[in-house]
């Protein structure tokens, strides 16, 4: 990458320093095109496992590979210039012990280019998140709602209501205290996110949270409407790209099968003089 592109690219202290500042504004991306149109109006652009729901058709984050997160990191690489690239650690890639979770968020950064990684867990991973920043890993937490831990949780389940706010409360003490540059906040009550956002000197970084949060993510194939029958309360929707590429995909093969495509504009002419290629 150029010096003229690393000075202008943001970097985690550059996220950490917004706290309590003008919004952080995230999105996911897993493509080249998708990276470059995101990159100029986000400042995060996080290469996330749901990848594996939002393009490979898995039920869950849980079939993830770091291969796979390796391959679409390297894709959004190419279409970033100025947002912190974040890149998802996968199930299983970091759990084992910290010299596991070194090895494979090394390899992320090296293979990817990315500026951080993000992994799931509270005062169960502030050990390893401090290891990691110790030898010169950026990371951004994720608290509430983890995905990779869905089975445990029982499902997709609002967290921190009653007594389980205190737990995600210690969670977010935790990370923040073991060096987190921020902290994704999923799918949790307001009053709790609020309270966080409150508390931790990190940035907060809701999803299902609070307005209250240091910033917000969204998945951007959920934003876009790509997904015509996927709805999350938490999710607003910009566009409905589904239901128009569902429309113009219709019409394509209407006109295919009444011969009204392809017509004379979209063939090519012999050249002027040129002859007919002999039957």
């Amino acid at each position: 990458m150029s010096s003229e592109l690393s000075k202008k690219a943001l970097m985690p202290p550059d996220i950490l320093a917004r706290k309590g500042s003008r919004p952080i504004v995230c999105l996911t991306a897993y493509t080249t095109p998708i990276a470059s149109l995101v990159d100029a109006h986000c400042d995060v652009v996080l290469v996330g496992d749901s990848v594996g729901m939002a393009l490979h058709g898995l039920p869950s984050t849980l079939g993830v590979t770091l291969e796979m997160m390796i391959l679409h990191g390297q894709a959004v690489r190419r279409g970033i210039n100025q947002a912190l690239m974040v890149v998802d650690l996968p199930f299983g890639a970091y759990e084992e012990s910290r010299g596991q979770a070194f090895r494979n968020a090394a390899r992320v950064m090296a293979e990817t280019g990315c500026a951080a990684v993000k992994l799931e867990g509270g005062e169960n991973m502030a050990e390893t998140i401090r290891f990691l920043t110790a030898r010169g890993i950026p990371v951004m937490a994720h608290i509430g709602l983890t995905p990779q831990s869905v089975n445990a949780l029982g499902g997709y389940k609002v967290q921190g209501r009653g007594r389980d706010g205190e737990r995600i409360l210690r969670d977010a003490v935790a990370v923040s205290e073991a060096g987190a540059f921020a902290v994704v906040l999923e799918k949790t009550t307001e009053s709790l996110a609020r309270v966080i956002t409150e508390k931790i000197p990190v940035p907060t970084i809701g999803i299902g949270a609070s307005g209250a949060c240091d910033g917000q993510i969204l998945v951007t194939d959920d934003m876009l409407g790509i997904f015509t029958d996927f709805r999350p309360k938490f999710v607003k929707r910009y566009a409905e790209l589904g239901r128009n590429a569902g429309q113009a995909i219709a019409a394509y093969a209407a006109e295919v099968r009444s011969g009204q495509f392809p017509t004379s504009e979209h063939v090519f002419r012999d050249a002027p003089g040129g002859g007919q290629v002999a039957n």
